[in-house]
């Protein structure tokens, strides 16, 4: 499961990256226990995000608004998704709130800013990680942000949180990514990690 999830996040992030470039925002939710209400008719059938032409269908129906929900095994449930109960995110809108909230339960958040070019990862409630869509060469270091992302264990989640969206509380791991709120220990827990694996 574990693979088959970093295969998910890697095209989410691919997808997020590119609508971010644009200027487009989009928020794509991961997690088999999402809480949400339709806004809008959901007329396109259940696809897998790996079935042959699903990216351009993923890519239009993603800056509608609302949230795309994207089970563990990649298929797209829901778009146009208003994510239930969601808190707000003090200094931002209602798509970081939505995220912020939908990451809740094990699920993975990934958000495309239109106005910062960031695209922004939520886990277990908290604003974790962001990498920049204006990057050179971003796009190749997706796999190592996804496998980082499944590395990372619940006590390293807890130390990465973050009170205020600032790259000054921020630790600079490879060139426009950034993880957020790394305590010394935690940042010890990452340079071992990274060294081993990257």
């Amino acid at each position: 499961m574990a693979i088959k999830l970093k295969k998910i996040e890697e095209k989410i992030l691919g997808i997020a990256l590119e609508l971010a470039k644009k200027g487009e925002g989009a928020l794509f939710v991961i997690g088999d226990n999402v809480k949400y209400d339709s806004l809008i008719k959901q007329k396109i059938q259940k696809f897998n995000i790996f079935d042959n032409g699903a990216e351009k269908i993923v890519k239009s129906i993603a800056t509608i608004d609302g949230a795309i929900i994207i089970n563990k095994n990649g298929d797209v449930i829901g778009y146009g998704a208003m994510i239930k109960k969601a808190k707000p995110y003090i200094g931002y809108g209602t798509r970081h709130a939505a995220a912020v909230t939908a990451s809740e339960n094990g699920n993975i958040s990934i958000m495309s800013s239109e106005e910062e070019r960031k695209v922004k990862i939520f886990r277990d409630g908290k604003f974790i990680m962001q990498m920049d869509a204006l990057q050179k060469n971003i796009e190749k270091d997706i796999p190592k942000v996804a496998s980082f992302l499944e590395s990372i264990g619940a006590g390293l989640i807890g130390a990465i949180g973050v009170t205020a969206l600032a790259p000054a509380l921020g630790i600079a791991l490879l060139p426009g990514v950034i993880i957020f709120g790394v305590g010394y220990y935690a940042f010890k827990e990452l340079a071992a990690h990274l060294k081993k694996h990257l």
